[in-house]
């Protein structure tokens, strides 16, 4: 896939056109470039995450192991909703180009429209017309803490985001295709600032300067929406994500009826489609009109809702469970199923923080293991600000329920968990690690010292066992040597090594007590060879054999 880098902009891949399967996709230039559909199999393989993961890991201490259990978050497992989803997303960006096709006349002659519309600034936004449109848009609406908007980013980022293309089949065609385009909601919760945030993504992504252009001034929201609508003709547009609806503001919006219309006329005028995501009281004022304004686009709502306790549960906790640092490694049962789903209630943001926040507590304790009353223990203890939402859940009552419906699962401050599990480090631990510190301290230069003595022996030939093993007992015994001597001092002791393990072998081929050793070790004590074959019993004295009587 080759790629090219957009002045002011993005890094950006070049068309290649595949060939279509399905007939009413073939000759449109948008679709071919996009990559092929893909098959479950394929979605599965795409989207899976698996974090870097090695056993041995379980035998480093604490302090690293810690930082380890974090990669549970890495971690994307594809469970049956996000495989709908990939999908529809698939679906609706394909469909929503079936009417612009930049190579039927209808496309350019919408565009020109377009631009008029733009130079007078013209608000009558039904008036399209020319411009037919198949965008088929959709909303997802689910409690928080399930892990839709990680799904969107994944999905999406099968896709690339921006395409340039330059000959398509023999004919000049130069274009930048911006495949999808996601806005997160702004920081000043209004329709406007949602507006605005659209001009500076693609500013970013395509160099333009549309934020400087349109942005400034009184515009109101319905002169926004034309030129909003036109940047999409103009960029190819594949599918708006709008994120986190439920965090737009109803005064900053002019109220429900308002931030109504704006999506409606968002949907129906700027050809694309147009996916909105939040919770169900941030999207409750859409659902019956806004359904209605979107019927006959086929795609449908969806739920997202938290997880039962069933297959994809067990798909779940089967892809964390290998993840473990304790030294214990847990056979995976069906308590610690059932525990993890009874203090998550199936959401699967707080379902992971519990697995992790358990191992770490665990490694800290010394414990080293978890079981299912300790994950329960961690929740009670950790899992309080959300404790009230899991009760409801648990309850099943609707309206206890409701009252809950926005609360985030950042309430889970795992963060703040691991920096009180690192503060509770056993004082004479600390205590030790202090004195330690200044050891290490005075070690530092020797280490890189040892490592470039090392080297320069290896170079010489040495043995590499023996050059560590010696460099190791000669820093020991003397820590202030700069390389050079540590160099002359290490082939020293190699050779002194040498004569020990020569004279060891000769040694050994006397058998054990051989007199011939034991009269030289007698003469470095100055003793007679009779006087050591004496005290070694080799010669009897006249009393023991003839002194005797009876």
């Amino acid at each position: 896939m080759n790629k090219v880098i957009i002045p002011n902009g993005c890094d950006a891949v070049v068309a290649r056109y595949g060939e279509q399967v399905i007939k009413e996709y073939s000759g449109n230039p948008f679709i071919e470039a996009l990559p092929s559909i893909l098959s479950t199999e394929e979605a599965i393989e795409k989207m899976a995450i698996y974090a870097e993961y090695n056993p041995k890991e379980r035998m480093l201490d604490k302090h690293y192991r810690i930082h380890l259990v974090q990669r549970l978050f890495q971690c994307f497992q594809p469970l049956w909703i996000h495989l709908d989803l990939e999908s529809r997303i698939s679906r609706v960006i394909r469909q929503g180009y079936l009417a612009r096709n930049p190579f039927r006349p209808g496309y350019a002659q919408g565009l020109q429209e377009g631009h008029r519309n733009i130079k007078g600034l013209q608000s009558e936004l039904s008036n399209n017309s020319v411009f037919r449109t198949t965008a088929a848009g959709f909303t997802i609406i689910g409690v928080s803490g399930m892990g839709k908007t990680t799904a969107i980013n994944r999905i999406l980022s099968l896709y690339p985001q921006v395409i340039v293309h330059k000959d398509y089949n023999g004919t000049n065609f130069s274009m930048y295709q911006l495949a999808w385009l996601k806005l997160d909601c702004p920081f000043d919760s209004s329709l406007r600032g949602l507006a605005l945030e659209f001009f500076r993504k693609v500013d970013d992504l395509l160099g333009t300067e549309y934020h400087k252009k349109f942005g400034l001034g009184r515009k109101t929201i319905n002169d926004m929406l034309v030129i909003m609508s036109q940047i999409a003709r103009n960029t190819g547009l594949g599918v708006l994500v709008i994120d986190e609806i439920q965090h737009l503001s109803k005064a900053k919006s002019g109220g429900d009826q308002k931030m109504l219309n704006f999506f409606v006329t968002l949907v129906n005028t700027i050809g694309v489609p147009v996916v909105l995501v939040g919770t169900p009281a941030g999207l409750s004022i859409l659902q019956s009109e806004f359904r209605q304004a979107r019927r006959g686009s086929g795609q449908g709502d969806m739920i997202w809702d938290r997880l039962k306790n069933n297959q994809n549960w067990e798909l779940l906790i089967n892809a964390l469970w290998g993840y473990q640092w304790t030294r214990k490694q847990i056979p995976l049962t069906d308590d610690f199923k059932n525990i993890l789903y009874e203090e998550s209630q199936g959401i699967i943001d707080i379902a992971v923080k519990l697995y992790a926040m358990s191992q770490i507590e665990a490694i800290m304790t010394g414990k080293e293991g978890i079981t299912p009353e300790s994950i329960s223990q961690v929740a009670s203890k950790h899992l309080q600000l959300v404790k009230p939402m899991i009760q409801a859940l648990k309850s099943g009552d609707i309206s206890k329920i409701a009252k809950f419906e926005d609360i985030s699962t950042v309430d889970v401050d795992f963060l703040g968990f691991m920096d009180r599990e690192r503060a509770s480090i056993d004082l004479q631990m600390r205590m030790e690690a202090i004195k330690r510190t200044q050891k290490k301290k005075e070690q530092e230069m020797s280490i890189s010292i040892k490592e470039k003595a090392i080297l320069k022996l290896i170079e010489l030939d040495f043995e590499p066992t023996e050059v560590q093993k010696v460099v190791e007992e000669v820093t020991e015994k003397e820590a202030n040597l700069d390389i050079n001597e540590l160099v002359v001092k290490t082939i020293q002791g190699i050779s002194a090594s040498t004569k020990r393990n020569k004279k060891r072998k000769k040694e050994e081929s006397f058998v054990e007590n051989d007199i011939r050793i034991l009269v030289v070790e007698g003469r470095k004590e100055n003793k007679t060879a009779y006087e050591v074959l004496g005290n070694g019993g080799f010669i009897k004295s006249y009393e023991c054999d003839f002194g005797k009587t009876g």
